[in-house]
């Protein structure tokens, strides 16, 4: 059972739950594991405000789930409930802080290593603000085994006032969370009510306080990242002057990427382009795989 009482929400053939210890507090997670042994790599899915590990295994199209595509291609896919959503709500009902979120996610990660195999190392995707945790989690040195970020949904230049800011009193913009209904598959919001869970506190009241913590955040970020924006995100400004700025905060980083998802509104992972933004994805992690390989291999010597 769920938080709400509610039966479990339908799942990818393959995809089960597992619990991981993050430091003390037990969280949840979906898994789909690869079937070649080791996988490639790991990608590790941080879903946005308000949702739920789920988002990433949209079940109103077979095209939607992030696992099983990812799985197909050879990587082992977590999908993790951030601390304050589902197995730890009621240990965190407040949430936690972003940067006490990134610690309980490097802590949560130390115990999928060492259960589980990662091949290369780990991938991050994260939405929305997911986004926030990764990009927390990747400044931190304690992730020496991160390859790279792949981020949707997150800027660092809101477009609406403070007082309509995601988890606000006045939070209540489903047209800024989801755009034009034709972007997504017939039962998108029956089936999302199972992936949807309120909001901690200590996560909305930090939402604010994201475009002045941003730059010191992505000035330490040491991996390559992609920031992807659907046509119709609303909740940040992605003009090419504001993108500029965003791709220049990352200045320790050795590539950055900003892309743009057409036909695709904010929740693009449940919408019609969610297995387009998703190989994007993963066309990204195979250019850092690729990457990692050429600077770790020993390379054949010169003919003489």
């Amino acid at each position: 059972m769920n938080r709400s009482g509610a039966a479990p929400a339908p799942r990818s053939p393959g995809v089960r739950t597992i619990t991981l210890d993050a430091d003390g507090v037990t969280l949840s997670a979906l898994l789909l594991e690869a079937e070649q042994r080791p996988p490639r790599a790991v990608v590790v899915a941080l879903h946005g405000g308000g949702m739920n590990a789920g988002y990433f295994d949209g079940q109103a199209h077979p095209h939607l789930s992030l696992l099983t595509l990812g799985a197909s291609l050879g990587y082992t896919v977590l999908a993790l409930d951030r601390p304050g959503y589902r197995h730890s709500a009621t240990r965190l009902p407040e949430g936690q802080s972003l940067a006490d979120q990134a610690d309980s996610v490097h802590a949560a990660l130390d115990d999928f290593t060492f259960r589980y195999e990662t091949g290369a190392g780990l991938f991050l995707l994260a939405h929305s603000y997911g986004g926030k945790v990764a990009l927390s989690a990747a400044a931190d040195p304690a992730g020496g085994n991160l390859l790279g970020l792949d981020i949707s949904g997150c800027g660092h230049t809101y477009a609406v006032a403070r007082n309509e800011l995601p988890g606000s009193p006045r939070h209540g913009h489903w047209m800024r969370n989801w755009g034009p209904l034709r972007l997504y598959p017939p039962n998108t919001f029956r089936n999302s009510a199972s992936m949807v869970a309120p909001m901690p506190e200590r996560e909305r009241a930090e939402v604010a306080r994201w475009p002045e913590l941003f730059r010191e955040v992505a000035s330490r970020v040491l991996v390559p990242v992609r920031l992807t924006f659907a046509e119709h995100e609303a909740w940040w400004r992605h003009d090419e002057v504001t993108l500029a700025g965003l791709a220049a905060g990352f200045s320790r980083s050795p590539r950055v990427v900003v892309d743009r998802q057409p036909d695709a509104g904010h929740n693009m992972s449940l919408g019609w382009a969610a297995r387009s933004y998703h190989l994007r994805a993963h066309a990204f992690f195979e250019e850092c795989l690729a990457r990692y390989e050429a600077t770790t291999t020993v390379q054949p010597e010169r003919a003489s």
